[in-house]
């Protein structure tokens, strides 16, 4: 856990491939503090999936950040009711939330836009608020560019997925604040990119390689 320590506070990236049973799927991942604009980049080139931001349930609750099920659920609409996500193969439950731009940027898609999102979101959070959820609409806006993910209270007792995996890793890393922004590694034909083709991406980069195994072995033992 020290490598994966040092690697995300120098603004490396750390890979993590959830489990075959599962996605088999790898994401790559950065801590939030440390994103630049090249960063969201190499998101975009070398993993190519959807770029989100994980936030630890420490700091979500802080900010009664919703599950988006939840909003569609309470929603007054017949098309938010008919797309209720019931059937998801690889989960019961799904962890997006909300998206949200920070009200700095323009568009909000850009690389430096992005960046600047990501790295305010977690700036925001080692911060102290009298009010959190005033205060962080003051500083975002939603609908957005950047996907927010919740995990869920229990992490891994509960759920066992790359938003979970993140969030724990933080923890046992002794990061904070406890974001991190993820993005699904894929292959140029659009299909996963397969687990020994992601590892040696890794070892190219000089990079850690985890799995969701190894995570929950050093959760369950106390690792840091």
């Amino acid at each position: 856990m020290r490598t994966v320590r040092r690697a995300l506070r120098r603004g490396e990236p750390v890979f993590i491939f959830d489990s075959e049973d599962r996605e088999g799927e790898t994401d790559m991942v950065f801590w939030a503090p440390e994103v630049t604009p090249d960063h969201v980049a190499e998101l975009r080139r070398t993993a190519g999936g959807l770029i989100c931001v994980v936030i630890h349930p420490e700091h979500a609750r802080e900010i009664r950040l919703p599950f988006l099920v939840d909003v569609y659920e309470r929603a007054d609409h017949p098309l938010l009711r008919a797309t209720w996500p019931d059937d998801i193969p690889y989960d019961e439950r799904s962890t997006f939330s909300i998206t949200v731009n920070h009200r700095d940027t323009f568009t909000g898609v850009t690389d430096e836009d992005r960046a600047l999102t990501v790295r305010k979101l977690a700036e925001f959070f080692t911060r102290n608020h009298e009010d959190p959820v005033r205060e962080f609409g003051e500083e975002f806006r939603s609908p957005g560019h950047v996907h927010l993910l919740r995990p869920f209270d229990g992490l891994l007792e509960e759920r066992r997925g790359h938003t979970e995996l993140t969030a724990t890793l933080l923890e046992l890393v002794g990061l904070e604040p406890k974001v991190a922004v993820i993005c699904e590694m894929l292959e140029p034909g659009g299909g996963a990119l397969p687990r020994e083709e992601a590892e040696r991406v890794a070892r190219e980069r000089g990079a850690p390689f985890l799995t969701g195994e190894d995570i929950l072995k050093a959760w369950k033992g106390g690792e840091r």
